[in-house]
């Protein structure tokens, strides 16, 4: 065959691929379901990886590879290319696969199962594209906390580490056993540590007039007791929840804790907290009183009835 039938080949192959992109993405948008390769420093900054393993060549299977170090935004989540400046060099390897010519192995990175694309992004589309079911790779391993399965989205993986942050937090409290009413869900991650700071922070200031030091589960208890639960349930009294859709009385627990800190320090520290909590909502919450709260706080002034 010539070199023009091979090129030919590869630009038919090329447009195909991006007419699935685009097809892709519409439907992504009429289904709402994000069609998004996953960033492999996302990922890591979720996860935290606990070693860094070589593992050297192997065959891995391509429907395993879900996500890029680098080039995430330039393919979509089945590697279909997103952009027509990639033709170029995505064309060079298809040609290169119909003409049966060995391309180095791609380099990947292993997490939780699947796998990230160090080196070779535009092979990988390729193979994805021709129906290749395994392809050559050097592979690294990174130590993960989680299993993930292919076709897990940003969102799925961002509930399972917190799912998993929840689990150790509990392990590590026994808070659920020790107050059974302890439920503390949020929707980011990070926020159990930030639990786990505030109860070593509460425990500080109450050692500070003992003198002896007193236990981690004392101090877990004193700060649910007297810190979380009445801020909670100043937050259920108030229905502070309204104004933050979607959201928990935990992750509103945190952001009054620090709002308040703020002002603590701005303002002094006998600074209400119930002030504290009104503050927030009405500057960072949705507007609870329809058009005419909306107005108001426009204006910069409160309605009539003060902040109802």
């Amino acid at each position: 065959m010539s070199s023009y039938y091979y090129s030919a080949k590869a630009r038919d192959d090329f447009n195909k691929a991006r007419s699935r992109e685009i097809f892709g993405r519409i439907l992504s948008l009429l289904t709402n379901e994000k069609d998004s390769l996953l960033s492999l420093g996302e990922v890591k900054a979720l996860l935290r990886p606990t070693s860094e393993t070589y593992r050297g060549l192997r065959a891995v299977p391509i429907d395993r590879i879900v996500g890029s170090e680098g080039r995430y935004r330039d393919f979509n989540r089945y590697f279909l290319p997103r952009h027509n400046r990639l033709r170029g060099r995505w064309m060079r390897v298809d040609t290169a696969h119909h003409q049966q010519v060995i391309l180095p192995a791609v380099t990947l990175y292993e997490f939780g199962g699947v796998y990230f694309v160090r080196d070779g992004n535009h092979r990988v589309s390729v193979a994805k594209l021709q129906g290749v079911e395994f392809i050559d790779a050097e592979v690294i391993s990174l130590g993960s906390r989680l299993s993930l399965k292919p076709g897990t989205t940003r969102g799925q993986l961002r509930r399972a580490v917190i799912d998993l942050e929840r689990e150790e937090f509990f392990k590590h409290t026994r808070l659920d056993r020790l107050r059974p009413e302890a439920e503390m869900n949020f929707t980011a991650t990070g926020r159990y540590d930030e639990l786990i700071r505030h109860i070593n922070g509460h425990k500080y200031y109450l050692n500070l007039s003992k003198e002896q030091e007193i236990s981690f589960e004392e101090a877990l208890l004193s700060w649910y007791d007297s810190v979380y639960k009445p801020i909670a349930d100043l937050i259920e009294e108030q229905r502070l929840l309204r104004a933050f859709p979607g959201r928990t009385a935990a992750d509103l627990y945190v952001w009054i804790v620090r709002h308040w800190d703020h002002l603590k320090k701005k303002y002094g520290q006998s600074f209400p907290l119930r002030r504290a909590a009104e503050d927030y909502t009405d500057r960072y919450g949705k507007p609870r009183g329809g058009l005419l709260s909306l107005l108001f706080r426009f204006l910069g002034r409160r309605p009539p009835g003060g902040n109802a």
